[in-house]
């Protein structure tokens, strides 16, 4: 199975609406937050992916939301990849507000490796082969299944 990689953040006031609540947007911010300490984590940080020409866009994101953060709270991010073929990956996240690790959002992103000019790579990028051990679960290859159980 997929390691699961955990990132602490604590809610901004700017990153609040009027009511004091997590505007929606930026739970995405927070994915990111997990997805760059995720690959950080398996040795292959964002700068050495684009310092081999290998960009990550996101092409497909889905979030769910449980329950509000607020202002101050401290969340908990857990990151892990969902789905991985030699094209795209997938991120899932599930944000838990501590200390009562009450689950507020879970979703995923899915990403292509795309070349500096945003042009799909064609062939098996450098760090496929890398994340294929990590990632030891077979059922990965292929598709990605939500956290609620549907095929995407």
């Amino acid at each position: 199975m997929a390691p699961v990689v955990e990132s602490r953040l604590r809610v901004r006031y700017g990153e609040t609406d009027n009511m004091g609540v997590v505007y929606y947007a930026n739970y995405l911010t927070y994915f990111e937050v997990g997805r760059t300490d995720y690959c950080r984590a398996m040795g292959i940080p964002y700068s050495k992916w684009e310092a081999t020409g290998v960009y990550m866009p996101v092409v497909e994101v889905r979030c769910r939301y449980k329950h509000s953060a607020r202002y101050d709270d401290e969340l908990l991010v857990r990151t892990s990849v969902s789905a991985l073929t030699p094209y795209s990956m997938s991120f899932s996240y599930s944000i838990l507000k501590i200390p009562e690790e009450r689950l507020l959002v879970h979703g995923y992103t899915r990403h292509g490796f795309c070349d500096s000019r945003g042009r799909l790579i064609r062939e098996p990028q450098p760090f496929y082969g890398m994340l294929l051990e990590l990632c030891e679960d077979g059922r990965l290859k292929g598709g990605v299944a939500d956290l609620l159980g549907h095929r995407t």
